[in-house]
């Protein structure tokens, strides 16, 4: 199992520790030549408009946008999520639009605003998330299933082959969420 971690910016590291503890083979992304052989995508956390800037001008976003489109399971954290979103509130842009969401960028304030919070992710009970310079889902298509909140705000759903959430499991020993994404792939 072959998995593509974006690796223009952010925290592609973390994820990367947490897939190959768990067995998969992982490959960062930092042009397009890379992207070849996938059977997963990670979406990290970082600065979503740098991300989304950079997977522009390396021309990068639209054959990972086509991949998304045919089903490749990806899993989106943070910024990523943001990268995903149909929708952004306080934003004009949008990157890949795949995910059927209205997002809110830093929804919980700067760093000082970051924060922990216990809950359940989907069927994974007593999750600690991290949530740093968060955004929130303010929206969800119909057919998007949420799989968390905090405080009456989405902060977790998927849609088809996509999981994007708004905190970062990549940061916790707890690898059930990266154990959970491997799953999904065939």
């Amino acid at each position: 199992m072959r998995i593509g971690i974006l690796a223009v910016q952010g925290a592609f590291e973390e994820h990367q520790s947490v897939l190959q503890s768990l067995g998969a083979e992982t490959i960062l992304l930092r042009q397009k030549s890379d992207i070849k052989d996938l059977d997963g995508l990670v979406l990290p956390g970082g600065e979503s408009t740098v991300q989304g800037k950079l997977l522009q001008d390396l021309d990068m976003l639209k054959p990972l946008k086509d991949l998304i489109n045919n089903g490749i399971p990806v899993l989106a954290t943070c910024a990523g999520l943001i990268l995903l979103a149909e929708k952004i509130s306080n934003d004009d842009n949008t990157w890949f639009g795949t995910l059927p969401v209205l997002v809110k960028r830093n929804a919980y304030g700067r760093q000082l605003g970051s924060f922990y919070h216990k809950g359940d992710v989907g069927n994974i009970s007593d999750f600690n998330m991290t949530f740093i310079r968060a955004p929130y889902i303010v929206s969800a298509s119909d057919n998007t299933r949420v799989l968390a909140t905090v405080n009456n705000h989405i902060v977790g759903v998927q849609y088809k082959n996509q999981i994007g959430l708004a905190f970062h499991p990549e940061l916790e020993k707890d690898k059930r969420i990266h154990r959970y994404f491997l799953s999904t792939i065939k």
